[in-house]
């Protein structure tokens, strides 16, 4: 599978509607299902985007967001890197649904990501160094 995109945008949220839209629209090129398209993917992607705007980048716009994205009939498989610090994925995914996790605003994204990607994987780029998160979806 052969990138079929690659950007570089600067860390702020305006960028990751149209995107996101891009994403889609690739996706049903290629014969995604209806609920992947209108709901799985739309949120998994905003998702992370803004995780790693708002939380790897902390919005700072000097910071670059890099989003490499590949997709064909079989998966969609986008990874993004941020030039933060990365984080622990298995702490990160603590269930924000429990009574003592109710009231925190932080942990919900990562939730709902793991929801709806078939695959999440964190690593730091051997090349450049930064915190890369490769979120899978399959068509299915």
């Amino acid at each position: 599978m052969r990138p079929a995109l690659e950007l570089a945008i600067p860390s702020d949220v305006q960028y990751i509607e149209g995107i996101v839209a891009e994403i889609v629209a690739r996706c049903a090129a290629v014969g995604f299902p209806p609920k992947l398209v209108a709901l799985h993917i739309p949120v998994a992607i905003s998702e992370v985007l803004a995780n790693a705007i708002l939380r790897g980048n902390r919005e700072d716009v000097r910071k670059v967001v890099r989003i490499r994205v590949q997709v064909d009939s079989e998966a969609l498989i986008v990874e993004v890197a941020d030039e933060g610090d990365g984080f622990d994925l298995t702490v990160a995914m603590r269930d924000p649904t429990t009574p003592d996790r109710l009231e925190c605003e932080d942990g919900r994204g990562l939730f709902l990501l793991h929801a709806f990607a078939d695959a999440i994987e964190t690593f730091r780029d051997a090349a450049g160094g930064q915190h890369v998160v490769r979120v899978t979806v399959r068509c299915q």
